[in-house]
């Protein structure tokens, strides 16, 4: 009976000693897919893969307030890519924003998110990158200009702005909402786009994720406030948003659609679900609910008169839209949120909404630059934010002069 009890114990320690090498192996096939999973959730394609380029060469312009950064290449490649790179140094670039030989990172490559992230995750996403094509394409990132290109201004830069350090759950809540406050604020780096920066650039952390302006866009407010940001939304239709790219309030364009087709639209229902619960529980960004112009303004019965020959035939009447064609326009959080660079954005250049298998149709909308006037499309966009129940200021044209002017370079 004795043998037979040792029998088993050295059985079982060696199949514990043999799993827990597996889950070390750098190589295996658990620790890579791991790592292409991580990188789906950090949206890593996004930045890295230039249009019509190769997976992760690099070369992706980001225009920064600052001047252009060019997004480096990340294969393989010992040359032009990361293939020379240690594990520690793959550590400190996403950890601490050091790249190979100590070389300070600019945070446009979210570093300040990252940090939350943990080692094992890191090592997991190094193996994953580890087996990608290697691909020779030299890239010189830093394309800013004097004294942005100082790479040692990171120094003051990291000082004002970034707390390194690992995610720390929080024992009072769920474990699906721990899940998702990892995701938002780690791999996913939700607040990178729509927290509201400083004149620095940093995020301002006192109102974080309640909308800032990405390249001529908007990110909207994702907090819990109601007439902004996502509080109308059910948690199952915020998830059917990040899973498909449309729900019965919106259809996502622009920047988020890039984020949808790469990286949400395959993230697991659990993750999804996970990053809804932490949102709907988000403290709402401050800012109540504005008068709406009255119907009798002048701006406001000159944009209806537009509104009435170009955008009633979609979006109806009432502003009541499509499910899943023409976004409606009644109630809608990004018409009224503070800053109307997404809507003269769409109306001057026109969008077209992301198709994914769950809805595959990415309907199109003309652009109107051609059509309308600076002052006609202020009028009827104030027009669309003060009807139907809709509330925000007005749009002046002089913001719209300076969208398309924007939008010409």
């Amino acid at each position: 009976m004795m043998k037979r009890s040792l029998l088993v114990s050295v059985v079982l320690s060696l199949s514990f000693a043999g799993a827990a090498r597996a889950q070390e192996d750098p190589k295996g096939y658990d620790r890579v897919e791991k790592g292409r999973y991580l990188s789906v959730l950090g949206d890593c394609a996004g930045c890295h893969t230039a249009p019509g380029g190769k997976p992760f060469a690099g070369g992706l312009a980001l225009d920064t307030p600052f001047g252009r950064l060019l997004a480096p290449n990340i294969t393989p490649d010992p040359e032009t890519g990361i293939g020379r790179m240690s594990d520690s140094d793959f550590v400190a670039a996403l950890h601490e924003g050091r790249g190979h030989n100590g070389r300070r990172l600019y945070p446009a490559m979210p570093y300040p998110a990252y940090t939350k992230m943990s080692r094992d995750d890191v090592l997991a996403l190094r193996s994953y990158f580890r087996t990608v094509q290697p691909v020779s394409n030299a890239v010189e990132p830093n394309q800013l200009p004097f004294p942005f290109n100082i790479r040692l201004s990171m120094a003051f830069w990291n000082w004002l702005n970034f707390t390194p350090g690992r995610f720390q759950p929080n024992p009072q809540k769920s474990d699906e909402w721990n899940r998702g406050a990892y995701l938002v604020e780690g791999p996913a780096h939700c607040g990178t786009c729509h927290t509201p920066k400083t004149a620095l650039g940093g995020d301002k952390t006192s109102v974080a994720l309640s909308g800032a302006t990405l390249q001529g866009w908007f990110a909207p407010d994702i907090t819990a406030n109601n007439h902004k940001g996502i509080g109308a939304w059910t948690k199952e239709e915020l998830v059917a948003y990040l899973k498909t790219g449309a729900n019965k309030h919106t259809l996502a364009s622009g920047p988020m659609a890039e984020a949808i087709t790469n990286s949400t639209s395959q993230m697991s229902d659990e993750d999804l679900n996970a990053i809804a619960a932490y949102l709907k529980d988000s403290r709402p960004s401050d800012g109540s609910k504005p008068q709406a112009l009255a119907a009798g303004d002048a701006t406001m019965r000159a944009g209806a008169a537009i509104y009435k020959d170009a955008c009633a035939a979609c979006h109806k009447d009432n502003g009541s839209g499509e499910t899943h064609l023409f976004p409606k326009l009644a109630g809608s959080a990004i018409v009224q949120s503070d800053d109307p660079a997404t809507l003269a954005h769409v109306v001057l250049n026109g969008a077209r909404a992301v198709g994914t298998a769950g809805a595959p149709t990415a309907p199109a909308m003309p652009g109107f630059d051609w059509r309308l006037s600076d002052a006609q499309i202020a009028a009827v966009l104030t027009y669309i934010r003060n009807s139907w129940g809709n509330a925000a200021p007005a749009v002046a044209a002089s913001a719209v002069k300076s969208q398309r002017e924007s939008s010409a370079h």
